[in-house]
């Protein structure tokens, strides 16, 4: 079998301190709740700089100038002890500054719903024409125009007709709302769905300009974020994904939106790679943007334990699904896991249907998998919160499954653990950590020869819908290609060249048979006429 193949992926963090404070669910909720609490009155005071947040050893990680395992020689807490000095910019992706973001926010805007103030879009203006990846947007035309006056936006935002734009504590625009009173259209939604466009429509020209694929060859895009467009009649309608494909300039592409609260990714990506193996598009692109209500999460926490805000970043990410190129990862389409409605919720029972159960299908043991990509939340951020170490949690039952079935002995625990398991580093906004980001250090790794066979495990939880108390569940394969592309895949454009050759032989023997037909016809014929 042919199977698809993982080409590039690319990731992005944007860094939204404001954001926290003004669109945070945390804080928001703090403010209805308690708005004179000493959580609010702190939380301004305990916010990272820019330059602390791009050194942040995690969020290095998460755009590839470090590998996961380096965060083991970091001594805890990472937000003390990180290196310093790190770039912006990485490997796989790039760490943006909020100014910057507003800027594309509004540039990314199709319906003028987003006001800047007029100094604050002058200043960030040159910031982005100059910027090595969204520099030639077109859609950047619009920061040279429609400026605010400050009266305008204080208006709006004091009359509860737009979502307020802070920016180093000042309120530099806003989000208008797109309609009257319809709810899935307010000044908040709009400015959460803007946010999750912005974002990752930034991480797709990422992907466009870090790896060989061609924005015209993009046949399909699965857009699989946390977040839901349409109006009171479709409220989660869509579609994100041809909304961003439109600003990438990818003209040839259509696109839907995948939803399954933080084990999207994964469905998304099975989609993807079936889309592709059935010969119906060459090329997708699965991708997701960030989440704004999920900055700062945690913070209340990490404020009482007298630590920095540590959710301060939307994370967000773009992966190219191909054709068999005989050299990218190969994703296994044979080898899927699920969490099917009879599965059970236990612990036990998600990694059985997730982990071992595709491993049985495929005669494999737990121990021929190198290395597990499961949720992978950063532990700095989690533990002080009072969450534990998932991505710690998650290896300790898969390694104690695989113990379970007398794959190994019980004393081999540690020596299991070190080899399938890696520190988390992912922001924790609920689809971001859920095994895909280490898709590009994972393919990097396969091209070093360090790994042969990874497991990607997205989990999710659908009982937040309040429609099921059910848990959701998908996990595939990912294996280093073997350089052998099978004959039996189908070139389309050979098969095209073959059917155009066919016809025009089967068009050539009706013209013979026509010059045999207009022949006298024989008395044996013309008398049984």
């Amino acid at each position: 079998m042919n199977f698809p193949v993982l080409k590039g992926a690319s990731y992005a963090l944007v860094q939204a301190n404001d954001m926290i404070i003004h669109q945070g669910s945390t804080s928001l909720s703090e403010q209805k709740l308690s708005p004179d609490s000493e959580y609010l009155k702190l939380l301004p005071t305990r916010l990272r700089s820019f330059e602390d947040c791009v050194n942040y050893a995690p969020n290095q990680v998460y755009i590839g100038n470090k590998r996961p395992k380096d965060l083991n020689g970091i001594e805890a807490p990472w937000y003390e002890n990180s290196p310093k000095g790190a770039s912006r910019e990485g490997k796989h992706g790039e760490i943006m500054p909020l100014d910057e973001f507003l800027g594309l926010m509004k540039a990314v805007d199709a319906f003028e719903l987003v006001l800047l103030e007029e100094s604050f879009q002058k200043a960030v203006e040159p910031k982005l024409l100059a910027h090595p990846v969204v520099g030639g947007w077109k859609f950047l035309e619009k920061l040279g125009k429609g400026h605010a006056a400050q009266a305008q936006i204080d208006e709006l935002v004091a009359g509860h007709l737009a979502e307020p734009m802070y920016c180093e504590g000042k309120l530099v625009g806003c989000v208008k709302k797109a309609h009257e009173f319809d709810a899935a259209l307010s000044e908040h939604v709009m400015f959460e769905n803007l946010v999750s466009k912005a974002s990752a429509a930034f991480c797709l020209e990422l992907l466009l300009q870090k790896t060989d694929l061609d924005r015209t060859d993009v046949g399909y895009i699965i857009e699989c974020s946390e977040e839901a467009c349409g109006d009171m009649n479709q409220r989660g309608g869509g579609n994100f994904a041809k909304a961003i494909g439109e600003v990438c300039g990818c003209v040839n592409a259509t696109g839907s939106d995948t939803r399954s609260f933080c084990a999207g990714p994964a469905h998304a990506l099975v989609e993807a790679a079936a889309l592709v193996q059935a010969g119906i598009y060459k090329n997708v692109v699965v991708l997701a943007g960030g989440s704004c209500a999920k900055l700062g999460m945690n913070s209340k926490n990490h404020i009482a334990k007298g630590l920095p805000v540590l959710e301060d970043v939307m994370g967000a990410f773009a992966v190219h699904v191909g054709e068999n190129d005989g050299v990218s990862p190969v994703i296994r389409t044979d080898i899927v896991g699920q969490h099917t409605i009879g599965s059970g919720g236990s612990p036990q029972a998600v990694m059985q249907a997730l982990v071992a159960n595709p491993l049985d299908r495929a005669g494999l043991k737990i121990g021929d998998v190198d290395t597990f990509s499961t949720e992978m939340h950063d532990p700095g951020v989690m533990v002080p919160a009072g969450a534990g170490n998932v991505p710690e949690a998650n290896y300790k039952m898969i390694a104690a499954l695989g113990v379970m079935r007398k794959e190994f002995e019980k004393s081999q625990l540690p020596e299991i653990l070190a080899k399938i398991s890696m520190p988390g580093y992912a922001p924790p906004q609920g689809h971001i950590p859920s095994g895909v980001p280490f898709l590009a250090h994972m393919k990097d790794l396969m091209a070093e020869g360090e790994l042969n066979r990874v497991m990607i495990v997205g989990k999710g939880s659908l009982f937040l819908g309040r429609l099921t108390n059910l848990f959701d569940g998908v996990s595939f394969i990912v294996e280093k290609n073997s350089g052998v592309v099978e004959s039996g895949s189908v070139d389309k454009d050979s098969v095209r060249a073959m059917i155009a050759e066919a016809m025009a032989d089967f068009a050539a023997s009706l013209r013979v048979q026509d010059t045999v037909d207009e022949r006298p016809h024989s008395s044996h014929r013309h008398s049984a006429e």
